[in-house]
């Protein structure tokens, strides 16, 4: 049986497991933007805070993902959950990082135009601050999301599915068909979230601002 003969037959299964990924991704990077942005905006604020919390967020991306499946399983068990946590966990740092990097990097002449306009501190924030520095921000939701969509592969291995089930079925029957049917998907879902990501940052990033 050759690859595209294997693919129609296991279509469905595969479509399945594509879904699951995706669920899995997409939470743990959405759940990473809701906390990241603001975290990193708050340590722009207080930037006696922005080592340690950029440090802390260093460490979980520095840590072989593997161990850190392994570390979490006996607090939070296995399946979804953890796998979700754990994801969360390693698309934090580019998100924060890049989030106070961006809005650290606005000129402080527009700041004080602003101020001069009697602008308060969250219509600065929301209406210079956030717009200006939306190319870096968007950067690092990006690769946060590219990196996730290939680590949540091993989450199949703690029973969250996804296509690294294929993956892993793959390398213990040796059955090449099986691993590529779980690795090329998995490749065009990183490449094909980092386009629809470009694309809504060209969207969003105001007229003369230009992207990294």
């Amino acid at each position: 049986m050759n690859f595209f003969e294997y693919i129609i037959m296991q279509k469905a299964e595969i479509f399945t497991l594509t879904l699951q990924h995706l669920e899995i991704t997409g939470m743990s990077v959405l759940m990473a933007v809701a906390i990241g942005v603001p975290v990193g905006i708050m340590i722009t604020r207080f930037k006696k805070a922005a080592g340690i919390v950029l440090g802390i967020a260093n460490v979980f991306q520095t840590l072989p993902s593997l161990a850190l499946f392994g570390l979490i399983i006996p607090i939070m068990g296995i399946g979804y959950t953890p796998s979700v946590f754990v994801l969360f966990l390693y698309a934090l740092l580019p998100i924060i990082k890049n989030t106070y990097l961006g809005i650290d990097s606005v000129d402080p002449a527009i700041i004080d135009a602003g101020k001069g306009m009697g602008m308060t501190d969250g219509q600065i924030l929301g209406t210079i601050e956030i717009p200006l520095s939306l190319p870096v921000i968007m950067g690092g939701v990006r690769i946060s999301t590219v990196i996730n969509i290939g680590t949540a592969t091993i989450a199949a291995l703690i029973g969250a599915g996804g296509l690294g089930d294929l993956i892993f079925k793959g390398i213990s029957m040796n059955n090449t068909n099986m691993i590529l049917a779980g690795a090329i998907p998995t490749a065009l879902l990183a490449i094909g979230a980092d386009y629809l990501l470009g694309w809504m940052e060209r969207r969003l990033t105001p007229t003369g601002v230009s992207a990294p």
